[in-house]
């Protein structure tokens, strides 16, 4: 089985090769497809040209297929999907949804996997000695 991703509310397949799609809007209400990398720490996008954001502007990203916004209560600025591993286990993924901004966040109960030169923007999340060294930039 490999790895997938799902959104938190419908439970839709929002992998597609090697593509996360999302459904976004930007600061002037203009909406588009953004596919993102599935790979956590790879930071590429695939977008429509004259879909338009500029670097630091927060995009809005929604569920494809039941339109729920993909927010989370954690912080404002970051995004929730889920992604199944190979082994059947969930995994809670949290990343920014600042254009440039690289931070990704893997958890599982109570380990966090911290991916992205800006993960240290969000100190709410709690990473622990044991899993420091699992904190990649």
């Amino acid at each position: 089985m490999e790895k997938s991703f799902i959104c938190p509310y419908c439970k839709g397949h929002l992998k597609v090769g090697d593509e996360v799609i999302f459904r976004v809007r930007n600061q002037k209400k203009d909406f588009g497809l953004l596919l993102l990398s599935s790979q956590i720490g790879n930071y590429d996008s695939v977008k429509n040209p004259e879909f338009v954001f500029e670097k630091g502007e927060a995009l809005d990203f929604y569920c494809p297929l039941c339109s729920k916004k993909l927010s989370t209560t954690i912080g404002e600025n970051l995004i929730h999907v889920v992604m199944v591993d190979n082994q059947g286990i969930e995994h809670n993924i949290y990343f920014s949804r600042i254009i440039g901004e690289k931070s990704t966040f893997q958890v599982t109960d109570d380990t966090v996997i911290a991916t992205g030169r800006d993960a240290d923007k969000y100190t709410y999340f709690k990473i622990s000695d044991n899993f420091r060294h699992y904190f990649k930039k």
